[in-house]
């Protein structure tokens, strides 16, 4: 292409836009491209450390590997957010744990070390989805990196994740994911940001199985939703603060209309990506505690001792405290599936404790106007046992269900996810679990009309024999990371081939 050859033949992100009344096509901006040239998302990559290196290694701290991948760079120590002009892009972040507060830093890193968390934290979200190599739960890593070092940050060597010094030599096989054959459980993919969503539907799959609507809350609009329904309450700095963020936007007639408007956009630019294959969005889940870090937020979210289970899901959506916030996520969807008509858009319900429960958020959402049936398919989150035991009840409000590992795994055996010194004991893979994922899908077949059976938990993705488990007992789609679906989609082609499906 001429923009190619005129930047001197490197690849170039470049952005369309069409003229609504004329259809004339403009280019309105080319940059170098980067999200491609980062890592073409068809090759997957098996990295493995050389026997044999130029240096004698050094192991400086050691973590949970998040991913498979490797990273090399100079180390930025980073206490806050709040510090993020003293990043640069490609420099290893080191830190105690992350937020969705810190997404701006972390999507220019080159690795991400975290002291705190798990498999199942925001900065392991995210650096999967972001192609990242990360290791998280590092202890003392603050101490024994410092700023400029430079360091391997390997995530290749099974699920310990170590940090050596200096550069590590590491030998790479590369498989085309397109090769693979077709399987007959449906194979879809965990993703959350539209500047990801292109890249990501040229992978072999059938569709979206977990949508997470939080992180497009926090990178394209950052505002808690209550503070734009009662703008004129809100203080003169929170309102000056809010307009600022809204300029070059609209104009709206409302200030909630900012949020419909960003939201709709942002969700809608992802499923637009893997029409007319279904998207399956999850409704807002974020906990009190990163809903208070949205600007106005703090004004409205009350201060709970464990977040984790508090105040969250389907709680929120029909309570009186926030029930005007859900509404304008109804909107939203709304506005994907009638203005922009990517009916492909389906409805996850997250955190829902009991049928009743379920009953209220589909009665709120059709008092918005947006009615389960008329195209649209509703599903639940199965991630606490009472989701699992009470199935039936649950199939007579719910088009499907799907398997949350990370909270069914906590809510079962009784860990805090985030806990460092339990964490060992966090094991998806445990006989409580799986029997638990096997009588959901048992009882949502034997539902008169059959129920579907997903699962977008993190077990798949981290462990195949846990996707081949699920396979046998007939589960019809999984959910997997980006990264993980070569090595999944493997297992899963030999587990049917051994079951003659």
């Amino acid at each position: 292409m001429q923009i190619e050859e005129h930047y001197g033949n490197k690849p170039m992100d470049i952005e369309w836009a069409k003229d609504g009344d004329t259809g004339n096509l403009y280019i309105v901006q080319a940059r170098p491209e980067t999200i491609h040239s980062r890592s073409d998302i068809n090759v997957y990559r098996q990295y493995t450390r050389k026997k044999e290196q130029k240096i004698p290694i050094e192991v400086l701290a050691e973590g949970i590997a998040v991913g498979n991948n490797i990273g090399y760079g100079a180390v930025r120590v980073i206490e806050s957010p709040k510090q993020i002009d003293q990043f640069q892009p490609g420099e290893i972040l080191v830190t105690s744990i992350t937020d969705p507060a810190w997404d701006p830093i972390l999507k220019d890193a080159g690795a991400i070390i975290t002291e705190r968390g798990g498999r199942t934290s925001h900065a392991a979200i995210v650096a999967r989805e972001m192609g990242i190599p990360a290791i998280v739960g590092a202890e003392g890593a603050r101490k024994s990196l410092s700023d400029g070092m430079e360091i391997t940050v390997s995530c290749c060597e099974g699920d310990r994740g170590k940090i050596y010094k200096g550069r590590v030599d590491f030998s790479v096989v590369e498989i085309d994911v397109r090769t693979l054959k077709e399987t007959k459980t449906k194979i879809m993919l965990n993703i959350a940001r539209p500047d990801k969503a292109l890249a990501a539907a040229s992978l072999p799959c059938d569709g979206v199985g977990l949508c997470r609507m939080e992180f497009v809350f926090a990178d394209h609009i950052g505002i808690h939703p209550l503070a734009l329904t009662r703008f004129g309450l809100m203080p003169k700095d929170v309102q000056l603060k809010i307009n600022k963020m809204m300029e070059g936007h609209g104009p709206y007639q409302q200030p909630q209309d900012f949020f419909v408007d960003m939201l709709a956009q942002g969700v809608g630019t992802l499923v637009a990506a893997f029409y007319p294959r279904p998207v399956i969005l999850r409704m807002s889940d974020l906990k009190t505690n990163e809903y208070a870090q949205l600007v106005g937020g703090s004004l409205f979210e009350p201060k709970e001792e464990n977040p984790m289970i508090g105040w969250r899901g389907a709680s929120r959506y029909y309570h009186k405290d926030y029930k005007e916030g859900f509404m304008l996520e109804v909107e939203a969807v709304k506005k994907i599936r009638e203005e922009f008509g990517l009916t492909n858009l389906k409805v996850m319900i997250p955190f829902c404790r009991t049928p009743e429960e379920g009953k209220k958020v589909i009665d709120t959402m059709a008092e918005a106007g947006l009615k389960r049936g008329d195209g649209l398919e509703l599903y639940v989150m199965a991630e606490i046992p009472s989701n699992i035991w009470m199935a039936e009840e649950f199939s007579e409000h719910f088009d499907g269900f799907s398997i949350g590992s990370n909270d069914l795994t906590q809510l079962t055996l009784g860990i805090d996810r985030d806990a460092e010194r339990i964490y060992p004991l966090f094991d998806e893979c445990n006989k409580a679990v799986k029997d638990s994922c096997a009588l959901l899908i048992q009882k949502a077949h034997a539902h008169d009309p059959p129920r579907k059976v997903g699962i977008c938990g993190q077990a798949p993705s981290d462990h195949p024999d846990f996707a081949a488990f699920l396979v046998e007992q007939g589960i019809d789609t999984i959910s997997l990371n980006t990264d993980a679906v070569v090595s999944t989609k493997q297992s899963i082609i030999e587990k049917e081939a051994a079951l003659g499906i």
